[in-house]
């Protein structure tokens, strides 16, 4: 059976001899072989007008070379992408020197085992205000590559879900068009690949690298924060950038910050990650934290209870895998005790270890500093005797965190406080204990405070 890959390289050998070296590498050597259909070879282009180039001028010399390596192929057409899935549902098999051809259906077609996770797609990513626009904008690449936001450029914190939506990308595309070439590297992986060809110092191994990363249809770089200070690497990947690109194959590129905070990368790959749309995550808020946690706890069939919820995304850090990893803790104490954890106080006491950890590094100032950037009010203003109502409550929420999250005598608190007296900073922790029960804002507003002082 001939195989179409080695066929059409055996043919490009023949053609690079009868045109012109320029007009091969511009017209001919991007042609991708798609299959064989009733004595033809059908080869993609990558534009309308690349299409009429070669119809016009090289099409006569294709079907020449590809007839003289096998006699039964007759004829060949050049197709845009958009045909390609067309032409594979009628594609035939050609028997090796036979010239027979013999009907192969679809379904019997070996489909290609997908590198990405099945467990992150769109439909199991939470949205939020934190990634929405970020979650469209990959939707919108993994529905139409190549054609709108190339390269795509997304950049967050550790844990923010850059990943997820990198193999929520990878597997629609797997889904909906599976015969495109989708290549998915970390920038490490890239770096440790150029490194292994230069060492070799093999024209094979260099040319194997140049084919693996020019030939796909998309190509997905993670952390590309990594290529800083490899020269090498950065070369190499503007020559792989710029050859995809013009081709109009996506570029999809994952960081830890911006094109424009990647101040040591190469200034000419910055400008090129620039040229699509850039897009960030950012850090989620205490209701979209919730959300999260409760997508997850459904997948582990687990019944998250909402204080328990809450209690992991208010003391978790914004990472969402440290938040999952909390509430894996809760699952396996549960487990473990054969209890149903469904208090904000047996939540506290499954993850006593973690938020002891936590708060043994704040201090009774950064409290007061984390209250004060909340509420946008001066230490000087806390501190005071004023009783303005813009004071009261930023004044009692300081006092029921120091309370909170460390242990401290209460006389030595309200010694902090100007001098209060006990009963004071005790009214003060009661009152804000019962406004989070009982108002929202409250609630969210301690939260948001705590984790301040906790993802610091």
């Amino acid at each position: 059976m001939i195989n179409i890959e080695e066929f059409w390289a055996d043919a490009k050998d023949g053609l690079s001899i009868s045109i012109q070296a320029i007009s091969f590498e511009v017209w001919i050597d991007k042609l991708k072989p798609v299959c064989f259909v009733d004595g033809t070879i059908v080869l993609e282009t990558i534009s309308a007008n690349a299409k009429r180039t070669i119809d016009t001028k090289y099409l006569d010399t294709i079907k020449e070379v590809v007839n003289g390596l096998n006699s039964s192929i007759t004829d060949v057409v050049i197709i845009l992408p958009d045909q390609r899935e067309s032409y594979l549902s009628k594609q035939t098999v050609f028997i090796k020197n036979e010239g027979l051809v013999i009907s192969e259906p679809p379904s019997q077609r070996v489909k290609k085992k997908s590198p990405f996770l099945e467990k992150y797609t769109f439909e199991t990513f939470v949205e939020g205000k934190s990634n929405a626009y970020a979650l469209a904008a990959c939707k919108t690449v993994a529905e139409d590559p190549g054609q709108k936001f190339n390269p795509l450029f997304i950049y967050s914190g550790v844990g923010l879900g850059k990943t997820h939506l990198l193999h929520a990308i990878g597997n629609l595309i797997y889904k909906e068009k599976p015969q495109s070439n989708v290549l998915y590297v970390s920038a490490e992986t890239l770096v440790s690949e150029l490194i292994s060809v230069i060492r070799n110092k093999s024209n094979d191994e260099n040319n194997k690298f140049r084919e693996k990363y020019r030939s796909c249809d998309i190509l997905m770089i993670d952390d590309i924060q990594f290529l800083i200070g490899k020269d090498a690497t950065q070369e190499a990947f503007f020559h792989i950038f710029n050859d995809l690109y013009h081709d109009n194959r996506q570029i999809i590129i994952t960081s830890d910050r911006s094109p424009k905070d990647l101040t040591t990368l190469e200034d000419r790959l910055r400008t090129r990650f620039s040229w699509g749309l850039t897009v960030d995550i950012q850090i989620p808020d205490t209701e979209t934290r919730v959300a999260i946690l409760k997508n997850k706890a459904s997948q582990m069939k687990f019944d998250l209870a909402d204080d328990v919820a809450d209690f992991i995304a208010e003391n978790s850090t914004t990472n969402i895998r440290e938040m999952e990893g909390l509430l894996n803790k809760i699952v396996f104490f549960s487990s473990l005790t054969n209890n149903i954890i469904n208090t904000r106080e047996l939540a506290a006491e499954a993850l006593s270890d973690f938020i002891d950890e936590k708060k043994d590094t704040i201090d009774a100032s950064d409290i007061v500093g984390a209250v004060c950037k909340y509420y946008k009010i001066s230490p000087e203003d806390i501190f005071s005797k004023k009783k303005t109502k813009n004071l009261v409550e930023p004044r009692m929420v300081a006092i029921y965190l120091i309370t909170d999250l460390l242990t401290m005598p209460l006389v030595q608190i309200g010694e902090i406080f100007g001098g209060r007296d006990h009963t004071t900073i005790i009214h003060a922790r009661d009152k804000i204990t019962d406004e989070i029960k009982l108002n929202p804002r409250v609630r969210i507003t301690v939260a948001d405070i705590k984790n301040m002082l906790l993802n610091r």
